[in-house]
Parts: C-alpha cells; sequence; structure tokens
C-alpha cells in the first residue's frame, strides 16, 4: 500500500443492530402470515408456543443451574445460592413461568390432551437440539458479546499497555523531549509513535526491519516506584529516519503487548491461531485508540501506526510509513495547551494619567491580580451627573 494505510477499511468497527433489526421485521412479517391464513386458531396457537419456549428456556436453566450448584458452589459462587440463581436464570423466563404457573392455578387457560402432547413433543425436540449444539451462538454472535463485555485479549493487554505503562509516560514526555531539544536539536514531532504490525511480530530493534531506521539515544529516565520496585526505570528512545537526502527523528517504539498474542499464537494450549491473532491485534489497536483518546493526559500526545504484513519484498517500508505519518502531522493543526499567566501582569500602557476613584493621581500604581472591593465617594441621589470634559483646551478641537 502507498502511502498511509487506510485504517478505515481495515480496523474492524464496533457491529450495528441490523441482525435484530431485521429479524424483529421478519418476526412481524411471519406473525401476520400466520394471522392470515388461519385467523380463527391464532390467538391460541401463539399462546401455545409460547407456552413451549418459555418452558423449555426454564427447564435448560434448570440444567444450569444444577450444574453450578453441585460442582461449583463453593469454587465459583462462595456458596451463595442467589448469585447461581442469577447466573442461570434471566428474569424474563422467571416472569413467563410465574404468569403461566398463575394462569394454569387459577384455570384461565386450559390445554386440551393434543395441545398438551404438542408442549411436550415441541419442548424434547428443542432441548435435544441444543444439548447436540445444533441451537449453540455463531461465531459472530460469541463475537459480538465478547466485544460488548470487553471479553477479548485485546481488551485486557490494550488496557493492561495504558495502564501500566502509557498513563505515566505520555504526560511526562513532552518534558523529556524539551529537554532533549534543548541539547540535540528539535524532533520531527513531539509524540510517541506506536508501532503494530498486523503480523503481530515485533523485532528486538527496528533497524532489523528497515535500514533507514537508525537509533539515536535515548530520552532521560522516568523513575517510578511501581508493585514494589523502587525507581523502576522507563525510557524512550529516539530514531532518526532518513529518506532520499532528508531525515527525520521521533520517539519511536513497538507495542510490546504484541509479543504476547505473537507467543500465544505459537502455543498451543492458548487456542489462539493466526487468523484469531490478526483480529485481537486490530481489536487491540481500536480499543487502545480509544482508551487515549478518551485521556485528557494522553490525547495528542501518541501516534498509532498500523503496519501491514503484506509488505514482502519493500525493505524500507517501515521507514516510508513513518515518514508519511509525519508529514502527515505536519499538515494537521494543532491546538497549543494553555499556558499558565506570569504572576507579574504589567498594566497596558493608556493616554492620560491613572485615577483611582478618590480623584488621587497614580501615575505608577499596577494592576493588581487581586480581587478587591471599590468603593465610590457618597453623593446626594438628587444630584445630577456633572460633566468636566473641557473640550476648548484640548488640541485636536480645532480637527474636529
Amino acid at each position: 500500500m502507498s502511502g498511509v494505510m487506510r485504517e478505515d477499511g481495515l480496523v474492524p468497527r464496533a457491529r450495528s443492530r441490523l441482525p435484530v433489526v431485521c429479524s424483529a421485521g421478519l418476526g412481524l412479517l411471519m406473525l401476520l402470515l400466520a394471522w392470515l391464513l388461519d385467523p380463527a386458531r391464532f390467538s391460541d396457537r401463539a399462546g401455545m408456543k409460547i407456552f413451549c419456549i418459555t418452558v423449555e428456556t426454564f427447564i435448560h436453566s434448570m440444567c444450569l443451574f444444577a450444574e453450578e450448584w453441585l460442582f461449583h458452589s463453593k469454587q465459583r459462587y462462595h456458596g451463595r445460592i442467589n448469585e447461581i440463581f442469577q447466573a442461570c436464570f434471566r428474569w424474563h423466563v422467571i416472569i413467563g413461568v410465574c404468569s403461566i404457573f398463575l394462569m394454569l392455578v387459577l384455570d384461565v387457560v386450559s390445554f386440551s390432551g393434543e395441545q398438551r402432547s404438542t408442549i411436550a413433543l415441541m419442548c424434547a425436540v428443542s432441548l435435544l437440539l441444543k444439548s447436540l449444539g445444533f441451537l449453540d451462538p455463531a461465531l459472530v454472535e460469541i463475537s459480538e458479546i465478547c466485544e460488548m463485555k470487553k471479553m477479548n485479549v485485546a481488551h485486557g493487554l490494550a488496557w493492561s499497555f495504558y495502564l501500566g505503562y502509557l498513563r505515566f509516560v505520555l504526560p511526562d514526555l513532552q518534558n523529556k523531549v524539551s529537554q532533549y531539544s534543548s541539547t540535540r536539536g528539535k524532533l520531527s514531532s513531539p509524540r510517541l509513535h506506536i508501532l503494530l504490525p498486523l503480523n503481530a511480530r515485533v523485532p528486538t530493534k527496528p533497524e532489523e526491519e528497515d535500514t533507514n531506521v537508525i537509533f539515536s539515544e535515548n530520552l532521560p529516565e522516568l523513575e517510578r516506584d511501581t508493585a514494589g520496585v523502587r525507581k523502576r526505570s522507563y525510557k524512550n528512545s529516539v530514531y532518526k529516519i532518513t529518506q532520499d537526502r532528508e531525515t527525520f527523528s521521533c520517539v519511536l517504539e513497538y507495542a510490546t503487548p504484541l509479543l504476547t498474542l505473537y507467543q500465544m499464537s505459537h502455543e498451543s494450549s492458548a487456542g489462539f491461531g493466526e487468523k484469531e491473532r490478526k483480529q485481537q491485534v486490530l481489536l487491540f489497536y481500536r480499543t487502545l485508540s480509544q482508551i487515549l483518546e478518551d485521556s485528557l493526559e494522553c490525547r495528542n500526545r501518541f501516534r498509532l501506526i498500523l503496519l501491514n504484513d503484506e509488505h514482502t519484498g519493500d525493505p524500507h517500508y517501515l521507514s516510508r510509513e513513518i515518514i508519511q505519518h509525519l508529514k502527515q502531522q505536519d499538515r494537521e493543526i494543532h491546538m497549543d495547551p494553555i499556558q499558565e499567566l506570569p504572576n507579574e501582569v504589567h498594566p497596558v500602557p493608556e493616554e492620560g494619567p491613572i485615577r483611582n476613584f478618590n480623584g488621587a493621581h497614580h501615575p505608577e500604581d499596577p494592576i493588581s491580580n487581586d480581587p478587591t472591593l471599590m468603593f465610590s465617594q457618597p453623593h446626594s441621589l438628587r444630584s445630577e451627573p456633572v460633566e468636566t470634559t473641557d473640550y476648548f483646551n484640548q488640541p485636536n478641537n480645532a480637527k474636529r
């Protein structure tokens, strides 16, 4: 790909509600068709179907409850029956079963022998299909649930990368870059550029991927007491990138959590293949981008560079991608951070002397930053305002 790689066509977006809308629309159409074909028995047949689905779901929930109560009560729920109940039964199933029970007790509804046989047969078929896996959720549904519940490996790695590293490195990066620029020269960009290869293969040094990327030196270290380690050191590296006799410099590093994804894909016990690895890298990119954009301390201090793994035969692909991002930043409009005003505020010179409310002449009275209460001279409410401006003695009067 030429230029900056198009993330919009590569990074997966959050799934919409289209399947729900389509299912609801088709369901309503099927209900209308059933009513048109047999309007006399429509209500009875619809009620029986709802009864069968509710009973079947309740029976399945009872099977789940038996498993959790007999074998996982202490380890997973600490012996709390109410937590097991909430994990196995959904509220609408409980409401449905209670409603059916009340209607049967109060003799609101009744079923004939043929209807009871149909209900039993439908529940049995549904339970058998579910036990054999025919009614299991599709892979797309499982993926959507994991993304909505933030249960993917990529979500945990992105949050770990932010909370354990970027959250305190990025806010301090501007000071480190300023210290470096004062002695070594200005960088092409003050941001931290994080490389994310799609294949999750992270080299030890960027020079191994592209000889146009050359290590310059490290920024001043940041030391923190973390997790029992005193003065743990965190540092970032400055690299020089050359292309067509033009040299750029920036703070550059790979996203280290991608090493975990790469190594997991080579462990059979992890159940993590190459296809799943690529999807997790894209989710990691999307999640990390959202986290950093939502952080006021980290916003506009980073640049995520997604690297395509289909650039075989181009030895300088990495340098071209980095330079494209650097040039793109030059065309962006940056909002400078609000700087605090100095303690000493000098008054703006005006024509004529400055007078206070008492009429005293203070030519060098500075304007105070501290709020003060000002009182005017007392005067009679009946007094009229008096014009004191002398127009005839002003030098510019003749011009007017």
